[in-house]
């Protein structure tokens, strides 16, 4: 996982995942899956922290924290 330039995430933060693109996003909420990204569910907050690797396997990429 990409985390590398982050030492902390917000407290709010309790879900990880990774779009098609590379980009590693933070979610206060369980995110919903779109064609290519993963995406908030209207009731959260979402916080971009970075690009990555990109992984054929993005879609398996959404974590609980």
């Amino acid at each position: 996982m990409f985390f590398s330039e982050f030492n902390q995430l917000p407290e709010w933060a309790h879900w990880l995942a990774q779009d098609a693109d590379g980009t590693w996003w933070a979610f206060e909420h369980e995110p919903n899956l779109a064609d290519s990204a993963w995406y908030e569910n209207e009731v959260g907050r979402s916080l971009r922290l970075g690009s990555g690797i990109i992984s054929d396997d993005w879609e398996s990429s959404l974590k609980k924290i």
